[in-house]
């Protein structure tokens, strides 16, 4: 089943890992443990906000601006990802409220980070998502809350109905680690169900 974490082992996503670990001055593996954390859980607040009607339509809209067509992961190799990080903070304070520091905090006690560096790597990360998202929209010509709220299933890994084509966007952006799982399975439970996101972001 095709999934945000999918991202990492492609072309593209090793190498917003690289950039990342050169951002917050870690090694890439424990980078990409911290994002194979961090990720499914952004995209579980997501699906979250998007359970709602109202919130699927929301994001709908959000994901039509152009800044959300998917330039950004064309961009991920040039220069640094510092400069993503102000975009990446407002979306973390829409999607997260104030689950931004509990989830850094968890995430960099789980593989001995510092919660500061993975706050930075949030913030690096939110706008990537929002750009995969917003290419996929755009490849699968989705236009309306209920199919928005499918494709974020199918992004977290809840939802078969865009596993082909959001394989194939992967691969086209390409052009031609075990501690997170456990950690993440802790947190999740069942990897293959959402249920339980809703607790841990509460309060």
């Amino acid at each position: 089943m095709a999934s945000i974490l999918d991202f990492l082992d492609t072309e593209k996503g090793k190498e917003f890992v690289q950039k990342s670990s050169e951002e917050v001055n870690e090694s890439p593996d424990k980078v990409k443990s911290a994002l194979g954390m961090a990720l499914p859980m952004i995209m579980g607040a997501i699906k979250k906000n998007v359970d709602s009607p109202e919130g699927a339509e929301n994001l709908n809209r959000e994901l039509k601006k152009e800044k959300h067509d998917g330039s950004v992961l064309d961009k991920i190799g040039v220069g640094g990802l510092s400069g993503l990080m102000g975009e990446g903070s407002g979306i973390l304070r829409h999607v997260l409220g104030g689950s931004q520091s509990k989830i850094a905090s968890a995430v960099g006690s789980a593989i001995g980070m510092d919660a500061s560096k993975v706050s930075k790597l949030l913030q690096m990360a939110a706008p990537v998502i929002m750009g995969i998202l917003g290419k996929q929209k755009r490849k699968d010509n989705i236009d309306n809350g209920s199919g928005i709220s499918d494709l974020v299933g199918s992004v977290l890994g809840t939802n078969s109905s865009h596993d082909q084509s959001m394989i194939e966007t992967f691969i086209n952006s390409d052009k031609g680690g075990k501690i997170a799982d456990d950690v993440a399975g802790k947190i999740f439970g069942n990897k293959d169900k959402s249920k339980g996101l809703g607790g841990f972001f509460k309060g």
